[in-house]
């Protein structure tokens, strides 16, 4: 078990008030990003659909202390979108740090892949990012780093999953082409691309977790903090000549 990596943040790593908004960021990876960030000194603000509460992240941000906020907002809303593009501005003046995280599972044999099915998934993973990158840009400052949330299934396939591997494809390759597009306004593009990720309530049948487990070099699944210190890493001045790059955090699958 790796060590919460919230609590691990000992180095300066130069995020003392950057101004970050973190997509999808009330559970899973997306919390374990805004803790990290927020513990490493940067202002955050997150967003998710309002779907489930979000008290106890609330309550834990005003404990790590900050102009931290957690609004509703759905990615694939248009609307949405340009009211959370507001909030930052009118909160932050700016942003430093855009992290789309936003993002949701899909399972269903390509037979019996409904139109519908396809739409919701590509909707949040992909247009949402697209959507999301275009309403912020004007608010991103010179050396500022956007940062996609990929997945290593894009690169190896995953039966029963065609339109949740392209989904994450794409996220790829937006990634790439925006570092182009992006590099020469001084803004970095990265992508981050879990692997087998085992978050808190996954309640996973022995045998699934053990052949999961065996796919990997390091012999155990991820956990959400693991993703988390790739995302601080490509935040941070670290990485400064870093872009264009997709990053897999898989334990070597």
């Amino acid at each position: 078990m790796p060590e919460d990596i919230a609590k691990g943040v000992r180095v300066d790593l130069g995020l003392t008030g950057r101004r970050v908004l973190v997509t999808g960021g009330t559970c899973g990876i997306g919390r374990a990003t805004v803790r990290v960030l927020a513990k490493a000194g940067a202002h955050v603000i997150t967003c998710h659909r309002g779907e489930s509460p979000a008290d106890d992240l609330i309550t834990e941000l005003k404990e790590i202390g900050g102009p931290h906020r957690v609004e509703v907002a759905d990615v694939t809303d248009a609307t949405d979108v340009a009211e959370l593009a507001a909030t930052c501005r009118e909160t932050f003046g700016g942003l430093d740090v855009l992290i789309n995280n936003a993002g949701v599972d899909g399972r269903a044999e390509v037979d019996r892949l409904t139109a519908e099915e396809w739409n919701r998934v590509m909707s949040v993973n992909l247009t949402g990012c697209y959507h999301v990158t275009q309403a912020v840009l004007p608010l991103l400052a010179d050396g500022g780093s956007v940062i996609n949330l990929g997945a290593s299934a894009a690169m190896r396939g995953r039966p029963g999953s065609a339109h949740y591997t392209a989904s994450k494809a794409a996220v790829i390759g937006l990634t790439r082409s925006l570092a182009k597009e992006l590099g020469p306004r001084g803004i970095r593009v990265n992508c981050v691309a879990p692997g087998v990720v085992a978050e808190p309530g996954d309640d996973l049948p022995a045998p699934l977790r053990t052949r999961l487990t065996a796919m990997t070099a390091l012999g155990r699944l991820g956990e959400p903090d693991d993703v988390a210190g790739a995302v601080l890493f490509l935040s941070s001045d670290l990485s400064g000549y870093v872009s264009g790059v997709t990053l897999n955090v898989d334990g070597g699958i």
